[in-house]
């Protein structure tokens, strides 16, 4: 197996969980993309600059991606970042980041090194980073649904992270739009068997 399964969608939607348990299934790597992204978000907030800025300082930093059997592990200079990455500063400032240009094509090109196979999360992988993906998926759920599912993840209430949630879904709205050969699956009345199960069928059926 020498193919790239892509799994877009917006903030929340189920992506990363599911992409972890499809690459698990099929026992290849996965890749999430969005962790480059809250990487250079941390860039910003520990030189607390703002994302223009940092696009300029990319280069004094090594940023390394390295799976890992269950999850991805972040390195910046050497030193692993991965449970920085996920706080309410960084979802609040990786929106930010994320529509940058040069950043984008920074990460982008990053990705483009990685070996083929493996399943990658994000917004836009299907899209633009890997168009040539045979296997496309974009999982979306509304954003009542998406709010309840993070709350746990973060130390905020239900009302705070539907805020974030709706402001990063008008941010992204350009990144997050699904390719136009990806299978959309709406994943708001689904458990995640159940979306895991629809995604390998669908892979399985067109091998």
């Amino acid at each position: 197996m020498t193919e790239i399964i892509t799994i877009d969608g917006p903030s929340a939607s189920g992506k990363t969980s599911v992409a972890k348990l499809v690459a698990q299934r099929l026992g290849v790597p996965y890749i999430s993309s969005g962790l480059l992204y809250r990487a250079v978000a941390l860039m910003c907030l520990l030189e607390n600059v703002p994302a223009e800025e940092i696009e300029g300082r990319l280069g004094k930093y090594h940023l390394e991606l390295k799976p890992a059997p269950t999850q991805n592990l972040v390195f910046l200079d050497g030193h692993e970042v991965s449970e920085a990455l996920h706080n309410l500063e960084v979802d609040q400032t990786v929106s930010a980041v994320a529509v940058r240009p040069a950043i984008r094509d920074y990460i982008n090109e990053v990705l483009r090194k990685i070996a083929p196979p493996f399943v990658i999360d994000g917004r836009d992988m299907g899209s633009t980073v890997f168009p040539q993906a045979r296997h496309k998926f974009y999982l979306t759920a509304s954003p009542e649904v998406r709010a309840r599912r993070r709350v746990p993840e973060r130390d905020a209430v239900f009302d705070t992270v539907l805020v974030e949630i709706t402001r990063r879904d008008e941010a992204d709205k350009k990144q997050s739009a699904p390719a136009k050969d990806a299978i959309v699956l709406d994943t708001s009345h689904h458990d995640l068997d159940g979306v895991v199960q629809v995604v390998l069928e669908h892979i399985e059926a067109s091998s």
